[in-house]
């Protein structure tokens, strides 16, 4: 005889996560656990784990968007399946990526003809976007250096010592010197006129930066353009500039539109943008557009024929989501260039409303400039007493993160808070 133990109705109902054994004892952190556990269990544990993070719309001290509208949300969810790399299978993904890649080339007044095609690519953030503009740099100089016959082994970049620490990797990981420009109290930009003089025939591009991550000011990429074009004249050089534009490129176009900075500037031939930042998509997408595709040397791109046509591909990942390129087109169609503007003009009020309340305590030195990016850089008069680390470690008990850090190389001794808005 067959004996059988079934579970009255009542039995199954108290199954309850919260008193199952799946969280009654550890898992294992370090190894594949041996058994299954039920997907509610799984989720409850993860769930409860990730209430120990911190809270986004906290952050104060990150510029990658963390709200988006529901209907960008479901877009997302319905692309994370899709791997954007198989360009034959997503032909339409692909397609919505070349309009992004337009649309910012034409916003930074690239010299696009009529009926041709801006020359860029959708990154994994600006990381990804300076390797591809830097190596680009790079083999066009090695290329004019080898066919006049010179040396071509020790190229240079020429930065600010605030520059961000992915070009620091890019000089490390692709064998290039990187040459900085010291800082100075009160002066957290890099000088135009001495980053020229550190230039010489080894120099493959100078990188300019608008919207620093320190003072969040913008770089005189203007005078640089023209101390650079003076001193090329005079060598018989082409050294290019590159813009790492990646918090500023969606400010200054809808904020300050007179002033120059991007293509309009003869030697600038590259520039990156953040769509996760300013552009307004969660992390993971990144921009970089090149003036003309001169200025992108052919053998460092690949060419993949789908659907009958050519597809030429220029990245250091392979495999990558669709959701965040898809969302960055989203928000190009839905917002429009009035509605960037608006957000801006609104984040630009909200800085001036925080920096108007600090500067009332009358305690605190504001660091930061009345143009640039929005967010708001202060330091204390007197630390004799309290620093602002100290500051930045009572706001983090309340849920507040707002970091505290030292300026770069000769200006380490002052210390400041900032605000992303």
């Amino acid at each position: 005889m067959v004996v059988a133990t079934t579970l009255s109705d009542a039995e199954h109902l108290v199954q309850y996560t919260f008193s199952s054994r799946y969280v009654r004892t550890p898992l294992p952190r370090f190894k594949i656990p041996d058994k299954s556990i039920p997907k509610e269990a799984a989720y409850q544990i993860i769930n409860n784990e990730l209430m120990l993070d911190g809270n986004p719309r906290l952050n104060l001290a990150s510029f990658v968007t963390t709200c988006m509208e529901p209907e960008c949300d479901k877009l997302m969810m319905s692309s994370i399946n899709k791997n954007y790399v198989d360009m034959d299978e997503y032909p339409v993904t692909t397609e919505l990526q070349n309009c992004c890649v337009n649309m910012i080339a034409k916003l930074f007044n690239a010299p696009i003809g009529e009926g041709e095609t801006a020359v860029g690519v959708g990154t994994v953030g600006s990381s990804e976007a300076i390797m591809l503009a830097g190596l680009a740099f790079k083999r066009k100089w090695q290329n004019k250096r080898k066919a006049e016959g010179k040396p071509y082994d020790k190229p240079n970049i020429v930065t600010g010592a605030n520059v961000q620490v992915c070009w620091e990797k890019f000089a490390r990981y692709f064998e290039v010197e990187l040459k900085e420009v010291k800082l100075r109290e009160g002066f957290y930009v890099m000088d135009p006129v001495k980053a020229v003089e550190m230039v010489d025939e080894n120099t493959i591009c100078i990188a300019a930066i608008l919207g620093l991550t320190l003072t969040r000011e913008f770089e005189d990429v203007k005078l640089l353009n023209q101390l650079l074009m003076e001193k090329n004249k005079e060598k018989g050089w082409d050294t290019p500039i590159h813009v790492y534009a990646a918090s500023g490129g969606f400010i200054a176009p809808f904020l300050y539109p007179r002033l120059e900075w991007d293509f309009r500037l003869p030697l600038v031939k590259s520039i990156n943008v953040s769509g996760h930042k300013y552009g307004l998509v969660y992390a993971g997408v990144g921009w970089v557009v090149w003036r003309s595709k001169e200025d992108l040397p052919e053998e460092l791109i690949f060419h993949i024929n789908y659907l009958g046509a050519d597809q030429p591909t220029f990245t250091l990942n392979f495999s990558k989501g669709s959701s965040s390129i898809i969302a960055q087109y989203y928000q190009f169609i839905r917002l429009g260039f009035e509605g960037y503007k608006n957000i801006m003009e609104n984040c630009m009020e909200n800085t001036r409303v925080l920096r108007e309340g600090i500067e009332k305590t009358g305690q605190i030195d504001i660091i930061s400039k009345d143009v640039g990016v929005p967010p708001v850089a202060f330091s204390l008069k007197d630390s004799s007493q309290h620093s602002v680390f100290e500051i930045s470690e009572s706001l983090r008990r309340f849920g507040w993160i707002v970091p505290a850090y030292t300026m770069p190389v000769d200006a380490e001794h002052i210390a400041v808070l900032h605000v992303v808005i």
